[in-house]
């Protein structure tokens, strides 16, 4: 799946995705709201990673920017913003959930797993072309029986190009 993680501390950023990479996701990152509206109107993304303390656009507005553009991409907030008034406010404007920070990498992953579930992107199911097959549960590609040894985004690529066949991408 391709995530966007949206952080404007560079090091939690570059943990993030290295984390979410790990699960075997392809990972973009944006360090401003600006930037991470930009993409949201450009590119297609499966979920969501967004803190709410942004510089140029706060993660509320690109939420806003997001919603008034019909975008269904589930959206996981995760802010220091602990209050209950501004989890319901993040929640009331479309996110799909709300993490505080510190947070537990482990949880953070967990519910990026929950929400692709929720929003049908997570697949369940195996595409067989030819000698190649990919499972889309366990995103695991092989040629005769054999996994092949690809990274993220090239998981990410032929997946979408297996779910998509005969269609121009």
């Amino acid at each position: 799946m391709r995530l966007l993680v949206v952080e404007d501390d560079a090091a939690l950023a570059e943990a993030l995705a290295f984390s979410l990479q790990k699960d075997g996701h392809a990972v973009d990152r944006a360090a401003n709201g600006g930037a991470a509206d930009r993409a949201l109107m450009t590119e297609d993304f499966d979920l969501v990673v967004l803190d709410l303390n942004l510089p140029v656009l706060d993660g509320l507005e690109v939420l806003r920017r997001m919603r008034h553009r019909r975008s269904l991409t589930p959206v996981l907030i995760m802010s220091a913003r602990w209050a209950g008034d501004e989890r319901v406010r993040g929640l009331d404007l479309g996110a799909d959930d709300y993490l505080v920070k510190p947070f537990s990498i482990n949880e953070l992953g967990a519910r990026v797993r929950a929400l692709l579930r929720r929003s049908g992107s997570a697949r369940s199911s195996s595409i067989r072309h030819g000698r190649l097959s990919f499972d889309t549960a366990s995103r695991t590609p092989k040629i005769n029986d054999v996994a092949l040894d690809l990274s993220a985004r090239e998981v990410s690529l032929l997946e979408a190009f297996l779910l998509n066949f005969g269609q121009v991408l």
